[in-house]
């Protein structure tokens, strides 16, 4: 299956652009040649079980996934291509008022209630990961997601962005829906202040969604994003 992805992929698409490389593989905008439709492919070593799950989903906040081929831990990904900026652009000219922050925030939790109920955690939750299509926010970027295993105490991989993650990906403890739970609260409040909340904490009511978020403790967090969602 990887060798027959490769070989169509060499064959019927053509590189539009080079979105994003680190040394884990690559992520690349591409575009059928007898179509003229663009999707996201991407090249990366670790694990590809969350994207085998996304294969079999639809939901308007996440991103579409039509093809997941692996040679050991060689990965390939093709993928819906979202039009839109992300978070992280947005945010470079301003913040969000409190009700686009709402209204952001949960529908990124309606993407996550899908993946929980999966038994993935994202584990990347970041301004990078989340893309405004019109009205629609839509997370993407699964390369660091894991499904949750009760039998394991801790994460096989450290991954996550510094200032996002919660502490238990640092091997403190497995990461849960909990974890997805805190890097959301992290964003929430960047969203609004520009800042990480140890710096600056968002006013009022959002402020308070925030705090409980991104309690140190886990177990202290909202129970699950409905919970968060009812919160907002």
């Amino acid at each position: 299956m990887y060798g027959w992805l490769l070989d169509t992929l060499h064959k019927e698409y053509e590189l539009v652009r080079l979105l994003k490389e680190s040394p884990r593989g690559s992520v690349s905008q591409i575009r059928h040649r007898a179509t003229g439709r663009r999707f996201v492919l991407r090249q990366f070593t670790g694990n590809a079980e969350v994207y085998q799950k996304l294969l079999r989903c639809s939901c308007r906040h996440l991103p579409a996934v039509f093809e997941v081929a692996s040679c050991g831990e060689k990965h390939l990904v093709l993928e819906e291509f979202i039009e839109g900026d992300t978070l992280g652009f947005l945010l470079q000219d301003a913040l969000f008022t409190e009700k686009e922050t709402r209204d952001i925030a949960i529908q990124i939790c309606k993407a996550l209630w899908i993946l929980h109920s999966m038994a993935a955690v994202h584990r990347d939750i970041k301004p990078e990961n989340v893309i405004l299509r019109g009205s629609d926010a839509v997370l993407i970027d699964f390369d660091a997601a894991r499904l949750h295993k009760p039998e394991h105490e801790t994460d096989t991989q450290i991954l996550g962005t510094t200032g996002f993650a919660a502490p238990e990906q640092y091997g403190l403890s497995q990461s849960d829906t909990r974890t997805d739970i805190y890097s959301l609260g992290i964003l929430i409040n960047v969203m609004l202040t520009g800042e990480h909340p140890s710096k600056k904490l968002a006013e009022g009511h959002m402020g308070r969604v925030v705090e409980r978020c991104t309690r140190v403790t886990p177990r202290k967090h909202y129970k699950n994003v409905l919970r968060v969602m009812e919160a907002l």
